[in-house]
C-alpha cells in the first residue's frame, strides 16, 4: 500500500473502458444496467458528450454528440457513466482510498458485462486529477520535482504555465501522460495547480476481459508511484500524511 494523506489533493479519479462496437445496442440497455446499480447509484441523469475531430481539409471539423446516462451516488461523491461501447466510473471529492474506489469500478464492470455482450476492448485508462492550492507565493522547486524549467536569461516569474510529457513503459504497451499546470485559485493571494496523471494501454485489444482487474491494479500502482515522484516532502506535509 502506498502513502495515505489526511487531505489528499485528488479531485477526480476516472476509470474508463471502451469496447468494440456492439450491433445489438439499444436504448433499453442503460435502464437494464441501472437496475443492477441503483442500490449504490440511485440517481439518474442524461447528458450529451461532444466529440470533435478534423474531418478533412483546413477548417473542416466534424462534431459528434454521444448520449450518456449517469448513475449517481446519493451523496454525489461518485458516478457511473454509460454510453454505447463506453463505461466510466468516476470518484469525486472526497477521495478516501483505492480500497474504496476499486469496488465501485468492479461493480460498474459487473453490471455492464451482465447486460451487454462485450467484445474486445478498444480503450482502457485510469486517470487521477489532483488540485493543489497554496495560500501564498511559492518556489515551485520547493514542492515539485516535476515542474517547468526556464534557463538562465529567461524571465523566472511565471503567471501561468502548462507542461506535459508522455512516458512509455519499458514494453511500450502502456504509457503515462503527466501534466502540471496553473489553475484558478479560490482567493486572489492564493496559487493553484492541477497535476493530471493518465495511464492507458496502447493496444487494448490485446487484453482479454479477464485481464482487466490485473491491468487496473498495475495502472493504479504506476500512477501512485509517479505522483509521489512528482512531489517533495514539503508538499507531503501539506497533505498531512497518515
Amino acid at each position: 500500500m502506498g502513502r495515505r494523506y489526511k487531505q489528499p489533493p485528488i479531485i477526480e479519479a476516472i476509470s474508463e473502458f471502451q469496447f468494440e462496437p456492439e450491433a445489438s445496442w439499444d436504448l433499453t440497455i442503460p435502464g437494464l444496467i441501472y437496475e443492477k446499480l441503483q442500490k449504490t447509484f440511485p440517481e439518474r441523469n442524461q447528458v450529451t458528450q461532444i466529440n470533435t475531430a478534423i474531418a478533412g481539409g483546413v477548417g473542416s471539423v466534424h462534431v459528434d454528440t454521444v448520449p450518456l446516462m449517469q448513475f449517481i451516488r446519493e451523496d454525489k461523491s461518485s458516478l457511473v457513466q454509460i454510453g454505447q461501447n463506453l463505461l466510466t466510473i468516476n470518484q469525486l471529492k472526497p477521495y478516501t482510498s483505492w480500497q474504496d474506489f476499486l469496488p465501485l469500478i468492479e461493480e460498474g464492470l459487473r453490471a455492464y458485462k451482465a447486460v451487454v455482450h462485450l467484445r474486445q476492448l478498444s480503450g482502457i485508462a485510469l486517470r487521477y486529477i489532483n488540485r493543489i492550492e497554496f495560500e501564498q507565493e511559492i518556489e515551485l522547486e520547493d514542492y515539485f520535482h516535476f515542474r517547468p524549467f526556464l534557463g538562465p536569461g529567461l524571465p523566472q516569474n511565471l503567471s501561468a504555465f502548462l507542461i506535459g510529457v508522455v512516458v512509455p513503459d519499458k514494453d511500450a504497451k502502456n504509457s503515462t501522460s503527466i501534466q502540471l499546470g496553473s489553475a484558478d485559485a479560490i482567493a486572489l493571494n492564493h496559487k493553484a495547480m492541477l497535476l493530471d496523471i493518465h495511464h492507458s494501454h496502447a493496444s487494448p485489444n490485446e487484453l482479454t476481459l479477464e485481464d482487466i482487474p490485473g491491468w487496473i491494479e498495475t495502472a493504479h500502482k504506476k500512477i501512485e508511484d509517479i505522483f509521489e515522484a512528482c512531489i517533495t516532502d514539503r508538499l507531503r506535509q501539506q497533505f498531512e500524511e497518515i
